[in-house]
């Protein structure tokens, strides 16, 4: 029994699901999103969408939960969006952009010039005194993940310092240094 599968997801105003054959459309004012369903059923009944298995096989349940909840982050997506923080933790670590180009300065020989998706808006925020910061957001939240990971990906922080790219909020599992 799914729990989190049989909970119905709530459709704010605004946002409009449909559902046709085995495609899942979901329209809001920041987008438009669609997700393929495959081993279970959608319904949309009184401002609601409830997601049903036809059986307690495996592959049904593992699938229910999965279903509901992809629908539930398409349908907060396109209401109201989501973000992604990075912080550039490090000693002469910078970070810019001009549009979709993120220019990011991290302690190699060269800078990384990165071109974002234009589904995803970058913004960059860099106060004297404090981490440079990089804000990523956008109504798909798989795509903001994965735009943040390989962000996060060209220097992950490390353990004795700290130094690297982190998510804002992560906390670094912090080692002792040798001792002498």
């Amino acid at each position: 029994m799914s729990r989190i599968g049989n909970n119905p997801v709530a459709i704010p105003e605004g946002v409009t699901v449909e559902v046709k054959d085995n495609t899942v459309t979901v329209k809001g004012k920041l987008g438009e999103l669609t997700q393929e369903i495959e081993g279970v059923s959608v319904k949309v009944e009184e401002g609601n969408v409830h997601v049903a298995r036809p059986s307690d096989a495996k592959d049904h349940r593992a699938k229910h939960g999965l279903y509901r909840s992809l629908i539930n982050n398409m349908i907060n997506g396109v209401s109201t969006g989501w973000t992604k923080e990075l912080e550039l933790v490090g000693v002469g670590y910078r970070a810019s952009n001009q549009g979709q180009k993120l220019d990011l300065a991290i302690g190699f020989s060269h800078n990384i010039v990165l071109d974002i998706a234009p589904e995803v808006k970058v913004e960059t925020v860099t106060e004297k005194g404090k981490n440079p910061i990089v804000k990523l957001t956008s109504h798909d939240k798989q795509l903001v993940g994965q735009v943040a990971a390989k962000i996060r990906g060209f220097r992950k922080p490390e353990p004795y310092k700290g130094k690297g790219i982190k998510f804002v909020g992560e906390q670094i599992r912090r080692k002792a240094g040798k001792s002498a």
